[in-house]
């Protein structure tokens, strides 16, 4: 039976592979991006819910936001206290799966959970309890590995990847920081849909970064090419190419059952 995934095991590779990257600071400053105009609103309380190593909700906490932390990994949430102790910014932290936590919070104007729903058992009932703990009027932050990259991506490499391909069966084949449930846009959306918010960013994360090959790569000038990153990962055929896609999607003031 397949469980959440905890990174208490792999917190340096995560760390070094992740966070310690061109890749990584790529995918922070499009977050900032989407994100800065809540960053500047009076303080809002936001439950950054899956929060690795806390840099996103320590960002919303040295604007004056009032933040609950919390991670399945006991390594990632005492990394995430530390950040916290080191910048003076206080914060609730709480140890345990964001959807499991969820009935026991009050109800929140900003929730972020980034690169978390990939790693989950049952990621639609899992988003869900987290989307009903947002405030009429309040904002999901969502960001998510795209299924649409896991496939591309194995169909590039040839080979054998493409008979797991036409059979569904390549997912959770992948190394340790291969997600097992990467998701279709078009699927995500249409739950968003469903539970009441309303579309407001969405943006590919590297729309051509992870397709080049090693060499192509070596050869290319990275200033050039983020630079390209950055025109089109907001544009539609191209962000939901992306190998993450961010969406920040706002409650409607009037929900229905």
């Amino acid at each position: 039976m397949q469980q959440d995934r905890n990174f208490d095991k792999l917190i340096h590779k995560f760390e070094k592979r992740v966070y310690d990257t061109r890749k990584g600071d790529w995918r922070l400053k499009l977050l900032k991006e989407d994100l800065a105009e809540l960053h500047t609103q009076p303080p809002l309380q936001i439950w950054d819910a899956g929060c690795g190593f806390g840099q996103m909700g320590l960002w919303f906490a040295q604007a004056g936001h009032q933040l609950t932390l919390c991670d399945l990994s006991h390594k990632m949430l005492e990394r995430a206290q530390q950040h916290f102790a080191q910048a003076y910014c206080p914060a609730q932290f709480l140890q345990g799966a964001a959807q499991d936590l969820a009935p026991q919070l009050d109800a929140f104007d900003l929730i972020l959970s980034h690169a978390v729903l990939e790693w989950l058992a049952q990621p639609k009932e899992s988003l869900q309890a987290l989307a009903d703990k947002v405030k009429p009027k309040g904002y999901l932050s969502l960001l998510y590995y795209n299924r649409n990259a896991t496939v591309y991506t194995n169909v590039l490499k040839g080979d054998w990847r493409l008979e797991h391909i036409l059979n569904d069966s390549y997912l959770g084949k992948g190394k340790n920081l291969t997600p097992p449930n990467p998701q279709y846009p078009e699927d995500v959306l249409a739950w968003l849909q469903d539970w009441d918010f309303e579309v407001q960013v969405e943006t590919g994360i590297r729309v051509f970064h992870d397709y080049m090959t090693p060499e192509a790569l070596a050869k290319t000038d990275m200033d050039e090419l983020f630079a390209l990153e950055y025109r089109y990962c907001r544009q539609p055929t191209y962000r939901h190419m992306g190998r993450y896609i961010h969406v920040l999607a706002r409650k409607r003031e009037t929900c229905h059952d």
